[in-house]
């Protein structure tokens, strides 16, 4: 088993080669540019024996660490970050081309993360039970053990903080894979984060897909919580049928946006927009599939492909490699060869680097992978509909489960969409947005598990029942 982070849905294997010592290299390239950020090597097979032995070495201690005390290390990880702030947002620009603006917001989203575990963990309740009314009965909350975090590099700092935090607050001690993409940034946040906690609390793991396969393979871990692609989630789940280790994914979606008759069609295109080419497509949540009713699909189609147009003449961020955005482009060329046509954008770009334009494709038949898959790039397939409920049976016609999105006036339409997209979020009337705190769990080849908000505590918990009852004592001489 090799795991590869990438999200998207196709699992394609990173290249691996070998120095003449047996060490396996990843070189980053800036997808900006293709200037070199660097080099490391990817931890071995006695290097992950030796994190892993290392956390269950600290796991007793930190358990035994009050919440508060835990907490405090937490708010101390995000006093070192945020000194740091720069440097790691810098880092990050310069290894997946993340946009300045979008990589700095991306560590604040971080420190904050890490002080709402902070506070939260010290709260975290158990339930007092109705018994024997001469009884005391409750439940407690206990760490799993040694959880191996292995997280991706669309938004590397940002996820990273959610479920390291999580675990530590908890009473967890963690090993972090982070993503082979952006090795550097992930080296980075472990030398920072680590600073101020025990030994053995925190290990950071460089490496490749071979590494991630001995770190989630490991006796020795308790649970795998995982952001990435459906591939890698998926031989992760099949491991720890093995292993017995919990899991928690969150893995590739295909989120689908319905755009009904009696939406402004320009609003709704900068929605479309936005949802599908912020990051340049590279979110979880991206908008990946559009259905138009056919009342408002000119004008909105129209729209679409001017604010597609207005971003490529501003500059559109790079993808994070040339590999990613040669899958990009291999699905609308698929979709095109069976009869999609491209409006705007849709072809690779001379020059250094991995840059792709805001694309908009119609007519995409549904059974193409633009459709099908997670393309995890700035393309827009439109698809025009008779009505809403044919959108709907439409959007719904997915395997996987993450989000969708529903642009409507109508209540009626908005809780039958509500009732029957199987997805872990649907969000009506804006492509992004949600209350602080809420957390989702996906569905089907999305994943499953909490991996964010205050139930992402639980998942980091075992919960065991006590019961206390009254003692007959031996009668005093």
């Amino acid at each position: 088993m090799t795991l590869i982070d990438q999200p998207g849905t196709t699992g394609t294997p990173l290249t691996e080669s070998r120095d003449p010592d047996g060490s396996r290299p990843i070189t980053i390239v800036d997808p900006q540019d293709g200037s070199t950020v660097g080099t490391v090597h990817s931890a071995d097979e006695g290097d992950v024996a030796a994190a892993v032995q290392a956390a269950r070495r600290a796991a007793e201690g930190w358990a035994a660490t009050a919440p508060a005390a835990r907490g405090a290390l937490l708010h101390a990880m995000a006093d070192a970050l945020a000194a740091r702030a720069d440097e790691v947002a810098a880092l990050n620009t310069r290894e997946t081309g993340k946009p300045a603006g979008d990589a700095r917001g991306g560590v604040d989203a971080a420190v904050g993360t890490l002080r709402q575990y902070a506070e939260l963990g010290p709260l975290h309740r158990t339930h007092s039970l109705r018994g024997a009314d001469v009884a005391i009965d409750y439940t407690r909350p206990e760490p799993r053990g040694v959880v191996a975090a292995v997280t991706p590099w669309n938004d590397p700092v940002a996820v990273a903080a959610g479920l390291v935090g999580a675990a530590l607050v908890t009473g967890n001690t963690v090993v972090h894979k982070p993503s082979e993409r952006c090795p550097h940034v992930g080296r980075l946040l472990g030398e920072i984060w680590s600073s101020p906690l025990p030994e053995g609390v925190l290990t950071t793991l460089t490496g490749d897909g071979r590494t991630g396969a001995q770190l989630v393979g490991s006796a020795g871990v308790d649970v795998v919580a995982h952001v990435g692609s459906t591939a890698t989630g998926r031989a992760i789940a099949a491991e720890a049928l093995r292993t017995g280790a919990h899991t928690i994914l969150e893995n590739g979606g295909n989120d689908a946006l319905l755009v009904d008759a009696d939406v402004d069609p320009a609003w709704a295109a900068a929605q479309a927009a936005l949802g599908a080419y912020a990051n340049s497509g590279q979110i979880c949540t991206s908008v990946e599939r559009i259905y138009v009713h056919a009342d408002v699909a000119d004008a909105f189609v129209e729209a679409l492909v001017a604010e597609a147009e207005q971003r490529n003449a501003d500059g559109m961020a790079p993808l994070v490699d040339t590999r990613m955005r040669a899958e990009v482009h291999r699905q609308v060329a698929a979709a095109q060869q069976a009869g999609a046509r491209v409006l705007v954008g849709g072809e690779v770009p001379a020059g250094p680097g991995a840059h792709y334009p805001a694309t908009v494709v119609v007519d995409v038949a549904s059974d193409t992978d633009l459709v099908r898959e997670e393309t995890f790039g700035p393309v827009a397939p439109v698809q025009v509909v008779a009505s809403f409920t044919e959108g709907l049976d439409r959007a719904v016609a997915s395997r996987y489960g993450l989000a969708a999105t529903v642009l409507t006036g109508s209540l009626e339409h908005t809780t039958e969409a509500v009732r029957r997209l199987p997805v872990g979020t649907v969000k009506v009337n804006a492509v992004f947005g949600g209350a602080p705190g809420g957390a989702a769990e996906p569905r089907g080849a999305s994943g499953h598990g909490f991996g964010y908000g205050p139930e992402l505590l639980d998942e980091m918990t075992t919960r065991k029942v006590v019961h206390i009852g009254r003692p007959v004592l031996r009668t005093q001489a």
